[in-house]
């Protein structure tokens, strides 16, 4: 394997884990809404990785976003029958998501970002080690 086949494979990690960052950051925004602009409650999206292969010889495999789905397990109902958007049982439906799973989806997230980070720079590190152990 090539070290640009490296660097694209983190690079490639490293975005779809950017992305996954941002959908986690949409899903935390929205925790309390009970509303979206769509007129029912917001629901969580996830995201859906999938291998792609990397380089011209396609040996090496990446990782790249496949789709954001929207979380398929139903809505939170809280009693409040005070709320302008209320039910005639007094329920608001609030949006599924779960703000302590999201939050461990962040810090995994961000874990699989900076490690590839660390794999770039380490490759990066050994390519010029390299150069300078040719120019001796």
């Amino acid at each position: 394997m090539s070290i640009s086949a490296v660097f694209e494979i983190a690079s490639s990690a490293m975005t779809a884990q950017s992305k996954r960052l941002n959908v986690v950051a949409s899903n935390l925004a929205n925790v309390d809404s009970a509303a979206s602009s769509t007129g029912g409650a917001y629901k969580a999206k996830q995201v859906v990785f999938s291998a792609t292969p990397i380089g011209s010889d396609k040996s090496a495999v990446g990782v790249r976003v496949a789709r954001v789905i929207d979380d398929p397990s139903p809505p939170r109902l809280q009693f409040d029958p005070n709320h302008p958007l209320a039910d005639a049982r007094g329920f608001v439906t609030l949006p599924n998501v779960d703000p302590v799973e999201e939050m461990v989806n962040m810090i995994s997230a961000s874990r699989a970002y900076q490690t590839n980070a660390d794999v770039m720079n380490a490759a990066k590190t050994m390519a010029l080690r390299t150069l300078s152990l040719l120019q001796t």
